[in-house]
């Protein structure tokens, strides 16, 4: 059954809110919130029918698409779903929709050796590798990291759209130094990943610096649709990043001329591997490399140093290396005292 762009749009806006266990959903709040969805996305202002709201829940109850899904009604109105680890994204796709992606994934494999291209080198390996998982032709052929884990993974789709549509959002977050959450507003303008962990850059209300937020401490969040949104003026995201190991920057924080000696045996991965795209090799001798990158001093950097234990050292800057300095001593008072 071929099923277009909108209805699909419904569907899912649908699921959101039959998953959205925080209020009850009455068919005219389901009808109003697709079609605010299809006002911010596809840019439709005739609403929706509640004949075709009805009919979209139907179909969806049904095995037409392969959803089945539990969709009960509570006191003869409210609507939820009866399991509530259900989802129709978690629904397997059926065999023709395989075919039709495997076709698309071999398309753009043709087009893969292009420059503009490159960046979607990864994506296509996953595509391809989870069509063959999908259709019992092998196992794994290629392993990505992953951490199924990891909380706050289930929010990247919503946030996303946030950010594509410009919604200001009532966010529930508890820091790692936090005894409770705190809820506040903000302002979403970027998504990025870093080291499997998702993070969300975003300006608060109350400041006017830019946040970084954990994907993993968003306690919960909700769009506000009163609140205007203030959008980002001064800052190149394509950029803002370039100084940097991971994601903790202050907007006045400025790269520093970071000097490190590797020694011999773990020079050979630095040089493979280089800790930032601006790393210059300085020197190289029989007891190892010296190399220079330009970066923010933050926690990731200092974590990657850290990472390397005896085998780097910080020649510079001299508060980088006291710092290091500090940490590792106090990284071998833990052992002072351990059982021989």
């Amino acid at each position: 059954m071929a099923v277009n762009k909108l209805a699909l749009v419904r569907y899912k806006t649908i699921d959101e809110c039959l998953r959205n266990r925080r209020r009850k959903w009455t068919l005219e709040d389901i009808i109003e919130k697709v079609a605010d969805v299809l006002y911010d996305r596809e840019g439709i202002t005739t609403g929706v029918s509640k004949r075709t709201i009805q009919a979209d829940i139907q179909l969806m109850r049904s095995d037409k698409l392969g959803y089945n899904a539990p969709i009960i009604v509570t006191d003869r109105r409210f609507y939820s779903y009866d399991d509530t680890e259900y989802s129709i994204t978690n629904v397997p796709i059926n065999d023709a929709d395989v075919e039709k992606m495997k076709e698309i994934v071999g398309v753009l494999k043709h087009f893969n050796g292009f420059n503009y291209f490159d960046e979607m080198s990864d994506m296509i390996a996953r595509l391809e590798n989870n069509l063959n998982k999908s259709t019992h032709q092998s196992g794994n052929c290629i392993q990505f990291e992953n951490n199924r884990l990891l909380k706050g993974l289930a929010f990247i789709t919503p946030l996303y759209s946030a950010i594509l549509n410009k919604k200001s959002l009532l966010i529930e977050y508890k820091s790692f130094k936090a005894k409770e959450s705190q809820q506040a507003i903000y302002f979403p303008y970027l998504l990025k990943e870093y080291r499997n962990r998702w993070f969300l850059i975003v300006k608060p209300k109350k400041n006017r610096f830019l946040t970084t937020l954990a994907l993993d401490r968003i306690v919960a969040f909700q769009e506000l649709t009163n609140e205007k949104f203030i959008a980002n003026e001064g800052v190149d995201f394509d950029r803002y990043f370039d100084d940097l190991l991971g994601v903790t920057k202050n907007e006045s924080d400025r790269a520093h001329k970071v000097i490190l000696h590797v020694n011999k045996y773990h020079a050979p991965y630095v040089l493979t591997k280089p800790l930032h795209h601006s790393q210059q090799v300085l020197k190289e001798d029989e007891t190892g490399v010296l190399i220079r990158i330009d970066v923010v001093l933050n926690f990731e950097l200092e974590r990657e140093i850290l990472g390397f234990g005896e085998c780097m050292k910080v020649m510079a800057p001299r508060m980088l290396a006291s710092r290091i300095k500090k940490r590792l001593a106090q990284a071998a008072e833990l052992y002072q005292n351990a059982v021989q």
